[in-house]
């Protein structure tokens, strides 16, 4: 949780988490040996190739889909934009229905279709930070080909029933194309596409130790969906570009680490994040804001009284890495648009704090961490 190159506590880990050293040793051959264009045809291209089908072989098979359901992408936002764009440039109806609490790339993509004329449904969270499934059930309507809700909310970690949603869905729209982002849960929550019933689902390789700038598009076989980006007709069709070889399996590699550590991350971050909160709490009387089921490394705090602005300064001055929510929206002055969906006043939402574990954190660091927080806001 340490970074010792820049003497900082890092509680960030949802923004970003750093890359384990394996999946480095596994990326470097590609830097300079196995440098090939995957699309060529001679044996330099075919090496490239190869890793690369290889790399898709093994994330399939680690979320239960098949080879040629995985597009890869430059990263989570690509992801959404694919998703949500796809199904809907596909069809001639084109309609959304996804959550109020989405990440922006689902939204502003729902909100591209809407500016061209398609319709589109944002279904409001209960207080509890979830989506209720009936609810988002009957958003869908006539002109509906594509659903979204995520797999858990990267701001504040509540955790969406994404299996009965779903369900809910193909009960009154079987054809209707479903998609979560998936891209805050590989850490800690087990994902099978069959078993959660949907057909897209996101993931990007630096939230859970790969590199950034790769992620990854599941598209279910016979799902309808217009390419965003063209050009040499890449990934099926579906994504052109020049392959991220080097990305691909450093991606491949850090999600079966994260597979296999999957159940001691979450035992070993819940415990952390939970002294976290406990001691916070009685430091400086911060509050969880979700009470619900929620991701085991998300710890979003509101701090009565005190502004998440100053508070952010306060701790990057004193060497304390948090946020006030997505890593997309740092810059911005408005209210998290999470929290007033929730209920919260716009006083209320300023008043609260993201920080969050991830693979690199150690017995002790939630005592430890919050002893400093509370510290350095004193």
């Amino acid at each position: 949780m340490w970074d010792n190159s820049h003497n900082m506590l890092y509680l960030d880990h949802a923004a970003t988490t750093p890359m384990r050293p394996a999946v480095w040793e596994a990326m470097e051959p590609f830097v300079a040996e196995t440098f090939g264009n995957s699309s060529g045809s001679h044996g330099v291209s075919r090496r490239a190739k190869n890793a690369l089908e290889e790399a898709r072989e093994v994330i399939a098979g680690l979320i239960g889909a098949r080879p040629q359901e995985i597009v890869f992408t430059s990263g989570g936002t690509e992801a959404d934009n694919l998703a949500i764009k796809g199904p809907a440039l596909a069809s001639s109806k084109g309609g959304v229905v996804t959550t109020a609490i989405e990440h922006e790339a689902v939204l502003e993509s729902a909100h591209f279709l809407a500016g061209l004329g398609y319709p589109v449904v944002e279904v409001p969270p209960e207080t509890s930070g979830s989506v209720d499934p009936d609810r988002f059930a009957a958003g869908i309507g006539p002109d509906t080909v594509v659903a979204s809700a995520m797999t858990a909310n990267n701001e504040t970690g509540a955790v969406l029933p994404i299996a009965a949603i779903a369900q809910a869905v193909r009960s009154v729209a079987p054809k209707v194309a479903i998609h979560t982002d998936a891209v805050q849960t590989f850490n800690s929550e087990d994902i099978n596409v069959e078993e959660l019933g949907i057909d897209l689902l996101s993931l990007a390789a630096h939230k859970f130790g790969g590199p950034r700038g790769v992620g990854l598009l599941y598209v279910r076989a016979g799902t309808a969906l217009e390419p965003v980006q063209h050009g040499g007709g890449q990934e099926l069709g579906m994504r052109s570009g020049t392959h991220n070889v080097m990305g691909a399996v450093g991606m491949a590699v850090a999600a079966q680490m994260a597979v296999l550590d999957r159940s001691h991350f979450r035992a070993r971050v819940g415990a952390e994040r939970d002294a976290f909160e406990s001691r916070l709490g009685e430091l400086l009387g911060a509050i969880p804001t979700i009470a619900g089921e929620r991701l085991p490394q998300h710890a979003h705090l509101r701090f009565p009284n005190k502004i998440n602005e100053t508070l952010l300064i306060q701790l990057d001055q004193g060497g304390v890495a948090g946020s006030a929510g997505s890593a997309c929206q740092s810059g911005a002055v408005t209210p998290s648009h999470v929290l007033t969906a929730m209920g919260m006043s716009a006083s209320q939402a300023a008043e609260c704090l993201r920080f969050s574990f991830g693979w690199t954190t150690e017995p002790g660091d939630g005592v430890r961490g919050a002893e400093l927080v509370a510290g350095v806001i004193r």
